[in-house]
């Protein structure tokens, strides 16, 4: 069936007068056709995450189908207003930059959607246009998916509380509310039974979405994760597209993305799988920010030059405390008093470490403190990203530097001295925060809102319409 035959009601009885608007040229090209599509795109943008009729289209069809000259004019006006708001809205344009704060860096470029709206209608691409305007980003598409899944599960009452922990071999109430939760989304659980291994292995299969180690059993993180309300869920699904909209459309190829709140990375390249490793991220006191970059240059034995925030609240008091403390862990007293930690095995930033230009003072680095890296909560840093397999990544990064094989980067790093090498082709970087993640059978995954994130930019976005 046609756009038009879908929308007959709403535009042929009332296409005619727009071929004669004078008022409204652009409107002229504008067929029945194209007017329906835009009509079913705005129809169907509450399942992006945009608020129920957030662009005016009932008015606007209600003002078309009136008998009223006038109000037939506003309501062309207005359908043309809606697709332009519309696609403002899909290029991560609702919040004004004064919302922004600081440490949200990833913002969206700039996009005219009036000047591109005009375009299309007088190109007569309009089905085009429309179908152009959400990001081709690969996770949007299956968060939409999961929208929609979790904005059902929130009509049908969501899933009930786990009230307690449990663990194999346990029954009773709290193994019942175990059972009748996971089953909302698993239905391979039984509906009855004890902590058998049945229910073991189900936990197990849940705790991996939730970023945990599948250990089978319902400790307080899985019951944290599994406790969060269906209704909070579609809230994170619906901060994460509009994240995803606030990304590049065409991200350069090779580059490296860490997600804050799966505290990973993730370097892609052209003709290879991505090499992907955890990180550590800034702890909820010293967030790591949004931003985006370019890695600059990677330092092999790099020294720490403390900063001086770190230097008074936690290094001077270990210093004065223990008077060994300074010469065992290498640290030294620059000119203007500056604290710095020589290179070397104790080293904070460890063996390598990636320069960035962001104004932030952030980096990626090694570390010596590799234990962190087990750890299923790994929001524990001061900003600064540390990497799992710095090694790898900078060889990665050096592919481009001919005079830098792995042999050569063993052996100066063993040699123990200091060495920049700048990067004459510098990879992006995009530093993110995505509490959502989309699993290959199409499932999602849900982090923690770590930093609060997701609560936040649901407020200003309702403030926002």
């Amino acid at each position: 069936m046609s756009p038009s035959r879908m929308f007959a009601g709403v535009v042929l009885l009332l296409w005619a007068p727009w071929a004669a608007a004078a008022e409204v040229p652009a409107l002229q090209a504008l067929s029945a056709d194209d007017a329906a599509r835009i009509a079913m795109a705005l129809g169907a943008a509450p399942d992006e995450g945009f608020g129920q009729d957030a662009f005016g289209l009932r008015q606007a069809l209600a003002d078309l189908n009136s008998t009223a000259p006038g109000r037939r004019d506003a309501g062309r006006s207005e359908l043309a207003e809606a697709a332009i708001a519309y696609a403002s809205a899909e290029h991560g344009q609702r919040l004004p930059a004064a919302a922004f704060p600081a440490e949200w860096a990833i913002r969206p470029g700039p996009y005219d959607a009036r000047s591109d709206f005009a375009a299309a209608l007088a190109q007569q691409r309009i089905p085009a246009w429309l179908a152009a305007l959400p990001p081709s980003d690969p996770a949007y598409a299956p968060l939409v998916e999961a929208l929609k899944h979790y904005r059902a599960l929130a009509d049908r009452g969501g899933w009930p509380l786990v009230p307690a922990r449990s663990r194999p071999g346990d029954f009773g109430p709290a193994v019942a509310a175990l059972r009748a939760r996971l089953a909302v989304e698993d239905p391979a659980v039984g509906p009855s039974g004890d902590y058998d291994d049945a229910l073991k292995a189900a936990v197990a299969r849940a705790q991996p979405r939730f970023g945990l180690e599948a250990d089978g059993v319902a400790g307080p993180a899985t019951l944290a994760a599994l406790n969060v309300s269906a209704q909070d869920r579609v809230g994170q699904i619906v901060a994460n597209l509009e994240r995803r909209r606030w990304m590049p459309r065409n991200p350069p190829p090779v580059r490296a993305e860490v997600n804050i709140a799966d505290a990973s990375l993730a370097y892609f390249e052209p003709g290879q799988p991505p090499l992907t490793m955890r990180t550590v991220v800034g702890k909820p006191t010293w967030r790591t920010p949004m931003f985006a970059d370019r890695i600059e240059a990677v330092v092999l034995n790099p020294p720490w030059n403390v900063p001086d925030s770190i230097a008074r609240k936690e290094v001077w008091p270990k210093i004065r405390a223990n008077p060994g403390y300074m010469a065992r862990e290498r640290f030294v007293v620059r000119n203007g008093g500056r604290l710095q930690q020589l290179p070397g095995p104790k080293s904070s930033l460890g063996l390598i470490k990636f320069d960035l230009g962001n104004p932030f003072g952030v980096y990626l680095h090694d570390t010596p403190a590799k234990s962190l890296f087990a750890k299923d909560k790994r929001a524990l840093s001061h900003g600064c990203m540390r990497v799992e397999q710095p090694t790898l990544l900078a060889l990665r990064v050096l592919e481009t530097e001919a005079q830098w094989p792995a042999d050569t980067v063993d052996a100066a790093i063993a040699a123990g001295k200091t060495v920049r090498i700048p990067l004459k082709v510098q990879p992006a970087l995009f530093v993110a925060y995505w509490t959502v993640l989309p699993g290959a059978d199409g499932s999602v995954g849900f982090r923690s809102d770590i930093y609060g994130w997701d609560r936040a930019l649901i407020e200003k976005l309702a403030a926002a319409r």
